[in-house]
């Protein structure tokens, strides 16, 4: 009774349609109520289950790890045993190699581990794969994203045998892994620790074989392939489609060098500053040049349907975007470093080394991810991001700070290196697309060697023409044989392997990596016997014979560009003392007008250490005319070596003791009232003052 009332007074407050539409929406709780039960009950088995594959997957995930960490360690201790034994014929990085295709065999021929039998196959026709794709299962939406492509020419998953072992794939990563987590700390190491005495003292000739020798070595070796291709497809050879513009590809990332078996074996032996120096510096620059390179001719869009034609306009677009993206990388690295360098110079943060270090790190790091966000390249930001770091925001840090930056990017740079080569030898069995073509391998590896020469000789050539110290044929044959292609190569090529010609370009260019490591950096040390080249030459003690010998010395203005030394200079009145604690006050160097600015920029630190060269700028070329201002104190040296003083310093006193000063690296030069301390190393007592 109570319930028709309650009913009647209901439809009398809300209407008969309102009235039914209630009584339906209680109807589907009281249905929805007695199903929850079984509902819940397969909610809850679908939990374990995904929990259970969670927990798999992440044992699976530590044991692919676990090899990696094997293989490296199992590299140190065979290194540990080739120093110990003094063997050079194989560098740890071709051990790395080695060690790799061992696993991949291994991994390839004697583990199975088949795929999970609860995959579903859906057949679907679309014009390109999806990244993502949306999937209704019993009412309920999944997401799943593009993970690889596992057939390739229109073979069934049922055929694809090497698609059955899962282990392949379990020890395959992202290509993105090695752009934004192993080649950072490589890069930036190598702008870090770069000797920039020995560097700036061959600049014009590292410029030349970095920009222009990497640009010609492409082209040749673009067009060698391509007539490789052409005839190619007149005998039948070749499979798919392979246009110039991949060609040209191919011939930027091969074109990368990375001599780092050369370098070491240079290293330890302590080969020719100058040959050295011309080896490491091209390929430091060459790297970044190469990604550059390779990014503009990605970007080659001729108007129309066919991007593979050639048209002017394009050529000129490409051209523009190398321009700007190596300049606007180049701005973003030195940027990143004057910040912080100026961070570290108006904070504290020398008082708490952790956090000093820490950031130091983070903003270094952060360069690489910047400049790839803003669509810039990470690999020439980071490097000149290193080369800024070493030139300012090292002279800020305490020097524990200063040690453990060192050591980390050492560390992490050997580390990030031998995981590269490592994970190559893996590759090599792991991948499942390989495409070796004979033919196109021979053509890829005289087309190395040519384009190689090319870039060597010619420009030497023309290089000697201005330098007073020549390039000698023995120094040209050295660099032509320690062309080692590496870790920028191989990380370039697997970046992009969806296409028939890109396959082909990654399987050549890993036997190519495989060649140039193991012969040309295991007979380094038979090459350098051969071509006569000395070893055992201290670089420091080098640079003061060649200082005592007089004129010969003080004379050579070619080693010392013009617009360097103008560089120099400004450098060294105004910049450093803005970015560091070093360096003459700005009080002292700009105009009057300027006082309030200059006090406000120059630290404490300068006014205590007015007298003091606190870095190494004695690393940069110093002659021809360079003018070292301290407070009342100025230092002129011409080109001839004599140095005046207005502080009462006799014309030319002391000459040839500053002369020897400025060839030292690590040395400072002291100067207080009329006295000149040139501390040196522990081993010789201090020069001073013959008329004191």
């Amino acid at each position: 009774m109570s319930f028709t009332v309650t009913v009647r007074c209901a439809r009398r407050a809300i209407g008969t349609r309102w009235l039914l539409v209630l009584v339906s929406l209680c109807v589907c709780v009281c249905v929805c109520r007695a199903a929850s039960p079984q509902e819940e009950e397969d909610s809850a088995m679908e939990n374990i289950v995904t929990e259970k594959r969670a927990e798999e997957s992440h044992r699976q995930d530590s044991a692919d790890l676990l090899i990696f960490i094997l293989l490296l360690t199992l590299t140190i201790l065979t290194i540990w045993l080739f120093k110990h034994r003094r063997f050079r014929f194989l560098h740890e990085t071709g051990l790395a190699m080695i060690y790799g295709l061992l696993v991949g065999v291994v991994l390839r021929y004697g583990i199975h581990m088949p795929r999970d039998g609860t995959n579903v196959i859906l057949n679907c026709n679309v014009n390109a794969s999806p990244a993502t794709v949306l999937i209704n299962v019993s009412g309920k939406f999944y997401e799943y994203t593009l993970k690889r492509v596992i057939t390739s020419n229109g073979n069934k998953v049922d055929d694809m045998s090497d698609n059955e072992n899962e282990m392949l794939h379990k020890v395959t990563f992202d290509p993105e892994v090695f752009f934004n987590i192993l080649l950072p700390p490589i890069i930036f190491h190598a702008g870090y620790s770069l000797k920039r005495r020995h560097f700036f003292r061959n600049m014009g000739s590292i410029l030349a074989y970095a920009f222009l020798g990497t640009v010609i070595s492409a082209f040749i070796i673009g067009l060698l392939m391509y007539g490789t291709v052409t005839l190619m497809k007149h005998v039948g050879h070749l499979a798919g489609e392979f246009f110039f513009t991949d060609c040209l590809f191919f011939g930027a990332i091969v074109s990368a060098t990375d001599p780092v078996t050369v370098l070491a074996i240079f290293h330890e032996l302590q080969v020719d500053a100058d040959l050295y120096a011309l080896l490491f510096g091209e390929s430091v620059l060459n790297d970044a040049v190469a990604v550059v390179l390779s990014s503009s001719i990605v970007a080659y869009q001729p108007a129309g349907d066919n991007s593979h034609t050639f048209e002017g306009m394009a050529l000129l677009k490409s051209f523009g975007m190398f321009l700007g993206v190596f300049s606007g990388s180049f701005s973003l690295g030195v940027a990143t470093g004057i910040v912080t360098a100026l961070i570290s110079k108006f904070t504290k943060l020398r008082d708490f080394q952790l956090l000093e270090t820490a950031l130091f790190f983070l903003m270094s790091w952060s360069t690489f991810l910047l400049a790839e966000a803003c669509g810039f390249t990470g690999v020439v930001a980071v490097l000149f991001c290193g080369i800024t770091q070493a030139h300012y925001t090292f002279n800020n840090l305490s020097p524990e700070s200063q040690d453990r930056t060192k050591q980390l990017f050492e560390l992490l740079n050997f580390l990030a290196e031998n995981f590269i080569f490592s994970y190559m030898g893996l590759t090599l069995f792991t991948f499942h697309n390989h495409v070796f073509n004979p033919m196109f391998i021979v053509g890829a590896f005289l087309a190395v060697f040519l384009g190689r020469a090319a870039n060597i000789y010619p420009l030497s050539l023309l290089l000697n023409l201005g330098r007073r110290h020549k390039i000698r044929s023995n120094f040209q044959h050295m660099m032509m044989f320690a062309g080692l292609r590496g870790a920028m190569t191989f990380a370039l090529s697997i970046r992009d392997t969806a296409t028939y010609a890109r396959q082909m370009m990654f399987s050549t260019t890993l036997l190519i990596v495989f060649f140039t490591v193991w012969i040309c950096g295991g007979g380094t040390t038979q090459m350098l016997s051969c071509q006569r080249i000395r070893v055992g030459v201290d670089s420091d003690q080098d640079n003061s014979m060649s200082i005592a010998e007089g004129p010969e010395r003080r004379s050579t203005k070619q080693e010392s560009a013009w617009l360097f030394r103008i560089w120099y200079n400004f450098d060294h009145n105004y910049l450093k003392p803005i970015l560091t604690h070093s360096g003459p006050p700005l009080t002292a160097t700009l105009p009057p007008c300027c006082g309030p600015l200059a006090r406000f920029l120059t630290s404490p630190q300068a006014y205590e250490n007015e007298g003091q060269l606190k870095d190494d700028d004695s690393d940069l070329i110093l002659t021809d005319d360079i003018n070292l201002a301290y407070g009342d104190i100025t230092v002129n040296t011409d080109a001839s070596g004599v140095h005046t003083s207005s502080a009462g310093f006799a014309s030319g006193m002391m000459s040839d003791d500053l002369d020897r000063e400025l060839a030292y690296g690590d040395n400072e030069v002291v100067m207080r009232g009329t006295r000149l301390v040139l501390p040196m190393d522990d081993s010789e007592p201090p020069l001073k003052d013959p008329h004191f």
